[in-house]
């Protein structure tokens, strides 16, 4: 037999109760063997074939003859092998000879000798004694999951239908006495569940309730996952329309799963729905609409009529804090996409919730109406922004560049001008050790040191007190992180020490803050920027031009990048941007370089009067976590003398430019709310740095959730991440739809306060649930390929009860069942020679 021990004794036992008839189980497998009575047993013959896939992969026995099977049939009595062959060959001789000199045409004939044979052969195959094996599951012994999808969504009327897909649903899952449910619980353990946010066991589906706010389709099958593993679990029957709010990238891992049997519920999309598909928002520095939001709409059954989309801001009580925008649109296809555009600027800074809505003009029926709106959240940051404007003369620039950002109540510019440089150092007759300037002696103006003749006289202007700038320009991280932004106006590279020019390059990269150098006589290649810090942070190249040719009455132009830039623009359309740069002044001085380094981006370009050569005249790129700009001319103030259009039109230019400057520039404390991707929580991320934005590792960081709709505010406490030393994380499953904001509030060891922060996001459960109609066909039949199982409608569920337990499972017997004396082999043989006599007397044959 092939075993030992133990085994030698169990298989023996098993034998003895097969021979005497019955079924028994045979501990080294997972199988049962039966045979009926009154046949002949047969040894048993082991195999380590595995029949199922991880995890129920084991070790198998199988119950059969030790002749080979040959498509589940075998001979049980082959000792009668010999004699029957040569019954059977005497049988086909005396048949022939019978035959032979019979007066019948030879096709009778033929066929007359075939059928006796034939019958023949059936009544010797019976002493062979021929068994028919079938594996099929053993009955309760495998597990069998059916998971019913109860969110809100299936509340939904399919085209033409008279009543809900919930309501198919619902009598489909119906208890009967000879229904689906019971042909199949007579083979498996039944295990009922429904599931919509979460899943939740049952008893039965007779009454099940279509209220969740979700389909969380992703989760459900993990938690089966885990809750199964090791256990003979034959399948997962999932009753849903594939609408899975938590699967909008596409299915999860599957590893551990049986086989999955969607069952479809719905058939299509209903006649006539209005859905938002898709908002999103993004913010320019282009200063008549910072703020642009797009809404896409899908309009099924809305071909030739008139949809609006409404655009709406919202205060802390939910209701419209300022004047609507609204815009119409045709479909022109019965399911259509439409998208709607809206720009906005926004009287107020901070964390602002937009709602965008859509109807349809004649206010006709739709499927649902929880669709048709979707808030989004749009973040503008509050200032004051600070930039550090450092001159090396004072000039006609600093005064026009404040005038513009007066205007602009989130930047606030501090000027560093040098009205006088360095002076050699002469020694005079005044007391000894004295080197400061005698004249300044008698003025006992303790506030202000007198100037040294070794260092440059500096005017610091719109400084937040005495101390700032007090030395000059920062030489330490404390001091310049501070600032947003840096503005190098017409001052050679002498000015910096080393150190400040590290320190710069650092306050870009590493800081993120921005860096605009102006044209002028001691700016880029002319002030000696090659081969600095500074220099090589810059978008151009500062090398030696050779002889370079003075340009005047120069023609300022955009390049097609800055077309597609919004702050380097003015107007809102090509036609009033193309008068409005028709009508500039013409410029005077530029500083010629020899072009951009890789990566940069001209954003626009100048040319002399009667010569088309182009040379550079705004060229951007990023550095590190920071915006480089180069303004390479040094007469930019001369556009708004012109007029006082062009002065407006440079005020505005100024203010765009130096938005974009600190666009992005990161603060000390930055909190992030990322929605996941069902969009119904939120992984709320904040980010802590020190003064020299160093990260801190050892902050405190709480977090304050309100609930602007219910009016609650909730403490979340955020743990620090180990991937990056300046993280902390938490995660907030908010269980109403609605605005959420979120502040932030960071302390060192030793409670000392390093800032606060505040984002927010907003949670839409029934925009998620409804966000498509139709069922999603796609994404069952890709669970069900690969997953081993197969795709059902509520018509195949009493087939598929039948079928399933001829399929692969984890527990399965063998059933052994005698062939040799079934019905339909006896009456074929009769069939045989009672066709073979009719044909015999039918020629007069005795």
């Amino acid at each position: 037999m092939g075993s030992r021990g133990n085994a030698d004794d169990e298989t023996a036992r098993a034998v003895a109760e097969i021979i005497e008839g019955g079924t028994v189980e045979i501990p080294v497998g997972q199988i049962t063997c039966s045979h009926r009575p009154g046949s002949r047993a047969r040894p048993i013959r082991r195999t380590r074939a595995p029949l199922l896939p991880a995890p129920w992969q084991r070790r198998v026995a199988f119950c059969t003859a030790s002749a080979p099977m040959i498509d589940n049939l075998y001979f049980s009595a082959q000792e009668w092998a010999l004699p029957l062959a040569a019954i059977l060959v005497t049988s086909l001789a005396l048949v022939t000879w019978a035959y032979h000199k019979a007066p019948v045409d030879t096709k009778i004939r033929r066929i007359c000798i075939g059928l006796k044979v034939l019958g023949i052969a059936l009544l010797l195959l019976c002493l062979f004694e021929p068994m028919t094996t079938e594996e099929r599951a053993k009955p309760g012994a495998n597990a069998l999951v059916l998971v019913a999808d109860t969110s809100q969504g299936l509340n939904l009327f399919d085209a033409g239908a008279d009543q809900s897909r919930a309501a198919d649903l619902q009598a489909a899952l119906q208890t009967k006495t000879d229904g689906w449910q019971a042909r199949l619980a007579e083979d498996f353990q039944l295990k009922r569940y429904r599931f919509d946010s979460r899943l939740a066991n049952l008893d039965n589906f007779d009454s099940l309730v279509f209220e969740g706010n979700a389909s969380r389709l992703g989760d459900t099958l993990r938690t089966l996952a885990r809750r199964y593993q090791g256990q003979p679990l034959a399948g997962i029957v999932l009753f849903t329309d594939g609408v899975a709010t938590d699967l909008q990238d596409g299915l999860p891992s599957l590893a551990g799963l049986p086989p999955i049997y969607p069952v479809v519920v719905g058939q299509g999309p209903p006649e006539r729905d209005l859905s938002m598909s898709k908002v999103t928002s993004s913010q320019t520095a282009f200063e008549d609409a910072p703020v642009t939001i797009m809404a896409q709409v899908r309009a099924i059954g809305c071909q030739g009529e008139k949809v609006t989309a409404t655009l709406e801001l919202l205060d802390d009580n939910g209701t419209v804090a300022s004047a609507t925008q609204e815009q119409d649109l045709t479909p022109t296809e019965n399911d259509d996409l439409l998208s709607f555009r809206f720009q906005s600027r926004p009287a107020s800074s901070g964390v602002l919730f937009y709602r965008v809505s859509v109807q349809v003009v004649d206010g006709a029926t739709e499927a649902t109406t929880a669709n048709n709106s979707s808030v989004v959240v749009v973040e503008r940051e509050e200032g004051p922004y600070r930039v550090l404007y450092v001159s090396g003369r004072a000039n006609w620039e600093f005064k026009f560049l404040k005038r513009a950002l007066a205007e602009d109540e989130e930047v606030g510019l501090v000027g560093l001008v040098r009205i006088a440089k360095k002076e050699p150092k002469f020694t005079f007759k005044g007391r000894r050790g004295e080197s400061s300037n005698p004249l300044f002696r008698g003025f006992q103006n303790k506030e202000q040191e007198a100037e040294e003749y070794d260092k440059p006289v500096l005017i610091r202007l719109n400084t937040r007190d005495a101390e700032e700038l007090k030395n000059g320009f920062p030489d330490n991280a404390d001091e310049l992180f501070a600032y947003d932004a840096v503005i190098i106006d017409d001052l050679e590279a002498e000015f910096f020490t080393s150190r400040q020019h590290a320190l710069m390059q650092e306050f870009v990269s590493r800081r993120g803050g921005g860096l605009l150098m102006l044209g002028g006589q001691e700016s880029f290649r002319q002030g000696n920027y090659e081969r600095t810090a500074i220099g090589n942070m810059l978008p151009v190249y500062l090398d030696r031009l050779g002889k370079v040719r003075p340009l005047d009455e120069l023609e300022l132009n955009l390049t097609r990048e800055g077309w597609l830039q919004p702050w380097v623009r003015l107007r809102d359309n090509e036609t009033g941007e193309k008068e409005r740069l028709g009508e500039m002044t013409a410029f005077g001085s530029l500083n010629q370089v020899r072009g951009n380094k890789p990566g940069a981006s001209v954003m626009a370009t100048v040319k002399a009067k009667g010569d088309d050569t182009l040379h550079p005249a705004l060229v951007t790129h990023n550095f590190g976590r920071g915006h480089v700009g180069a303004m390479l001319l040094g007469d930019f103030w001369r556009w708004g003398l012109k007029n006082p259009d062009q002065r407006k039109d440079m005020d505005q230019a100024w203010r765009q430019m130096i938005r974009w400057l600190i666009a992005d520039v990161p603060t000390f404390i930055e909190v992030s709310a990322r929605q996941d991707e069902n969009g119904q929580g939120a992984s709320l991320e904040v980010s802590v740095r020190d003064e020299e934005f160093q990260p801190v590792d050892n902050a405190e960081v709480t977090l304050k959730v309100r609930a602007i709709d219910a009016g609650e505010e909730i403490p979340v406490s955020a743990e620090p991440e180990d991937e990056k030393a300046d993280l902390y994380a938490a995660t907030f499953i908010p269980r109403k739809t609605g605005r959420y904001l979120v502040e932030a509030e960071a302390r060192d060891a030793e409670g000392k306060l390093l800032g606060s922060r505040k984002t927010g996001w907003a949670t839409d459960f029934a925009a998620a649930e409804y966000r498509s109609l139709a069922p999603n066909r796609p994404l069952l039949e890709e669970l069900a390929n690969k997953t081993g199982g197969r795709l059902l409608t509520f018509d195949e569920l009493d087939t598929f009860a039948n079928e399933l337990p001829t399929l692969k499972v984890p527990i399965t017997e063998i059933i052994h069942s005698p062939f040799w004396h079934q019905a339909p082999l006896f009456l074929l043989a009769l069939a045989c020679f009672v066709t073979e006599w009719f044909l015999r007397r039918r020629k007069g044959l005795p």
